[in-house]
């Protein structure tokens, strides 16, 4: 398994949650990531003071720092442009989602420009479990059904060679 492939949230037969353990190092920095853009977000904490408060926490040596690095700085710089691409997605103001799903979609739409080395699919993925550990009931839904539509638009190559992928591995 890549670094960049989540293990699976639940396992078939036990259906429990996975273990810290089996987190990626880029997982882990997605939910730095997450965490630090959230105090940006509501208390508008300069990206420089979160970054260094978010390295004391707990757990962030496992991360991957230079993603963790390139997700808060990059989202932080590129905020203007990432509400530019999300906003026309959405089905309510910008100013009404909440923080959380206000942050992962940022990750989310940072990673399909920035990070092509990481698959569509692991970005959509991960982003749905990060709304799902700290979102709302149904926020994983309306992340996925808005970076679903980000993912066509941004790599429109990839997404649509999926399908043909998997009917050929049938």
């Amino acid at each position: 398994m890549s670094a960049d492939t989540p293990s699976p949230a639940r396992t078939k037969a036990g259906d429990t949650p996975r273990k810290a353990a089996d987190k990626s190092a880029r997982t882990r920095a997605r939910e730095f990531a997450l965490q630090a853009l959230y105090q940006h977000l509501v208390g508008r904490n300069p990206a420089v003071d979160i970054d260094a408060f978010t390295r004391d926490l707990a757990g962030f040596h496992k991360a991957d720092s230079v993603h963790f690095d390139a997700l808060l700085h990059g989202c932080i710089a590129d905020s203007t442009a990432l509400d530019a691409l999300i906003a026309p997605r959405l089905d309510r103001p910008l100013t009404e989602l909440s923080p959380i799903e206000h942050g992962v979609l940022w990750i989310g739409a940072y990673e399909f420009q920035r990070c092509l080395d990481v698959p569509w699919r692991v970005v959509l993925n991960e982003c749905i479990e990060l709304a799902k550990s700290f979102g709302g009931t149904d926020g994983h839904k309306y992340v996925n059904g808005v970076l679903h539509q980000l993912a066509s638009q941004l790599r429109p190559a990839e997404v649509a060679t999926a399908p043909a992928a998997r009917k050929s591995a049938s």
